[in-house]
C-alpha cells in the first residue's frame, strides 16, 4: 500500500460550461474573464503537488489528459490537501500574471520566455 500523489506542472482546470450546466464547482473551472493580478481559487480531486516558487501555465481540461494550449500565466499562492466524503481533495489559490493571447508562446517548456 502506498500514499497516491500526483506532481501537476501545470493548473488545469475545466471550462466555465460545466459550472454553469450544474456538474462542476466554480473552484474547479477556470472563470468567465480572467484578469491579470487578481487571486482566483482552484478546487482538484486526488492529493496533488504544485510547484510555488515561480509562473506555471493555467489550462482547460476535458478530461482523460486532454488538455489545451496555456490559456494565461500564474503563480499558486497556496494549495491544501484535504479529506472529505472518502475523498482527497487538493484546494488553493492562484493569481494570473499573464493573460495569453491564442497561440501565444510564453513557455519554453516549463521556463518562461521573457
Amino acid at each position: 500500500m502506498g500514499i497516491a500523489v500526483e506532481f501537476n506542472p501545470d493548473l488545469a482546470l475545466r471550462d466555465i460550461s460545466e459550472y454553469n450546466d450544474g456538474t462542476r464547482k466554480m473552484e474547479e473551472c477556470v472563470p468567465d474573464s480572467l484578469e491579470e493580478g487578481k487571486v482566483y481559487e482552484f478546487l482538484k480531486s486526488e492529493q496533488r503537488n504544485y510547484w510555488l516558487e515561480g509562473e506555471v501555465p493555467l489550462l482547460k481540461t476535458e478530461g482523460n489528459q486532454r488538455l489545451s494550449l496555456p490559456i494565461a500565466s500564474i503563480q499558486i499562492l497556496e494549495a491544501t490537501h484535504y479529506y472529505e466524503a472518502g475523498t482527497v481533495f487538493t484546494k488553493g489559490k492562484y493569481r494570473v500574471v499573464k493573460v495569453l493571447d491564442k497561440n501565444e508562446a510564453y513557455f519554453n517548456s516549463y521556463q518562461v520566455m521573457k
